[in-house]
């Protein structure tokens, strides 16, 4: 029997695409997760609305200091004169009247600079993130890096407080924004763990994954028991991401396709037999919904990046045919290794982020749901305050501390964010050698120690988004070492 019916498959000829569904990581993994989810029912009482998290990964360093830059001129050590003596003499300083102004209430309304190309890009028409600074609808949660446990320079230099592991390195500082663990490795993602404990009470029966990945890098999006969805994206139709091959519409093959879904139902008393047929029956289910999914209103550039958002944007709109209230999504935008060639590498890497999360907030506008929809930056770390090399050469090398945005309508945006450095607000002191740096000597080179950590910035996001004070620990291990986990960006 059981040789009769794998010659009867082998024979029906077209496949079920399954690489998108069942990563190359976990695919008996996903098998049990996925096949447990028809039999849960949302249990009563649980909130039926919808959300999302979109992590927006900088991959390299992104070099923060160039990103958000105070450009008043009063008398403190983090003014526009402190950046400029630090940064002009090698040609890496950004002109003061370039930057886009914003005013900053937490610290007396002073005003900072986001990077030119943050704005507007062509013939006047602003279609960047800086506009949305004065809706309300942006924030900028400053001096967040990795840390074990709060740390100050005394303590950093004595060697009272434990260091995150590595420190520098871009696989596992990156690592540790993905996990969260700072004290030692782990092999699932802060993102596969907030699915681990809200997937069964805000996703039962969904035809996807809780989780979902656009840019290749899966350790953030994995959990005990999550396994995350891999997909290509745009210009890639969503209907053909889960798609199926072999199928025309011909006589023939709608005769395979019958055979195919009776052939699932064969063993259904074997338990992996059944979880398998499981899984390829919610492939079925989810190849056949995607083909009527309804495309996007917002123009998104045509960029990667631009591309992953447009995906993730699709897949937003298909919610209510995919059966989800709850999905994170995680894309990636390269090229922030910035050692030579900054000023006009990040300038172009400004320009298509800042374009293309302006194009994914306009398209939740237009699908009613911006302030169900949060996309949030993260980056292996910030890039020293003094300078690499010089002229066209100029570049940076890698330091800690660094800044994100957050962008949505339930972000309490147009403000900085994040626990306060020694000046008394959540902005380092630009002075190398200085009460924040890392870095100590003749030889300082403006590395900025974290006074928020990764920790309490992702579960700030990950209450908002439903989970669970309970769950917390379990997500954020090291969340108790902290007196605060709500920086208050978020609105209810």
């Amino acid at each position: 029997m059981k040789n009769n019916r794998r010659t009867f498959l082998k024979s029906l000829g077209g496949a079920v695409t399954m690489s998108a569904l069942a990563s190359e990581i976990g695919y008996f993994g996903s098998i049990s997760a996925l096949a447990q989810k028809g039999s849960v029912k949302r249990p009563a009482g649980t909130p039926a609305d919808y959300r999302a998290l979109v992590l927006v990964y900088l991959g390299g360093g992104n070099d923060g200091n160039n990103m958000i830059v105070p450009i008043h001129d009063d008398q403190s050590v983090s003014n526009y004169a402190a950046y400029s003596a630090a940064r002009s003499p090698q040609g890496l300083a950004i002109p003061q009247a370039s930057f886009l102004p914003v005013s900053v209430p937490r610290i007396g309304g002073l005003l900072y600079g986001l990077h030119p190309n943050f704005g507007p890009v062509t013939g006047g028409v602003n279609n960047g993130i800086c506009e949305l600074w004065a809706q309300g609808r942006l924030a900028a949660v400053t001096n967040i890096g990795t840390l074990v446990a709060p740390m100050t320079r005394a303590q950093w230099q004595s060697g009272s407080v434990p260091r995150p592991f590595q420190l520098f390195s871009h696989t596992d500082q990156t690592a540790q924004h993905y996990t969260c663990r700072s004290d030692s490795v782990s092999l699932t993602g802060w993102g596969g763990r907030v699915a681990d404990k809200m997937t069964s009470s805000s996703n039962p029966g969904a035809l996807v994954p809780f989780v979902s990945s656009f840019g290749g890098n899966l350790l953030f999006t994995i959990g005990d028991s999550t396994q995350p969805l891999s997909l290509s994206p745009a210009p890639t139709p969503l209907a053909n991401v889960l798609s199926l091959t072999g199928y025309n519409n011909t006589p023939i093959s709608n005769a395979r396709f019958a055979a195919l879904q009776a052939a699932l139902g064969f063993d259904a008393g074997q338990e992996l037999i059944a979880a398998s047929s499981g899984i390829h029956n919610q492939a079925l289910a989810i190849s056949q919904a995607l083909n009527a999914s309804p495309e996007v209103t917002a123009a998104f550039p045509n960029t990667e990046i631009g591309n992953q958002l447009k995906q993730a944007a699709r897949m937003i709109k298909t919610r209510s045919i995919l059966n989800v209230t709850r999905q994170v999504f995680y894309c990636r935008i390269d090229g922030f290794d910035t050692h030579t060639g900054q000023l006009l590498g990040q300038a172009g890497l400004f320009s298509q982020l800042s374009q293309a999360m302006r194009a994914f907030y306009e398209e939740m506008v237009v699908q009613g749901i911006s302030d169900k929809v949060t996309q949030f930056t993260m980056s292996d770390f910030n890039r020293t305050f003094n300078p690499g090399g010089s002229g066209t050469n100029v570049g940076s090398d890698h330091a800690w501390a660094n800044h994100s945005f957050v962008v949505g309508g339930a972000v309490a945006g147009g403000n900085f964010y994040g626990m306060n450095t020694s000046n008394g607000t959540p902005f380092p002191t630009l002075l190398q050698n200085g009460p924040d740096d890392a870095d100590s000597g003749s030889n300082a080179r403006g590395r900025w120690i974290p006074t928020t950590s990764v920790e309490q910035y992702a579960a700030t996001l990950a209450k908002w988004f439903g989970l669970s004070t309970n769950d917390l620990q379990y997500v954020f291990p090291n969340i108790g070492n902290f007196a605060v986990n709500d920086l208050g960006f978020m609105l209810p």
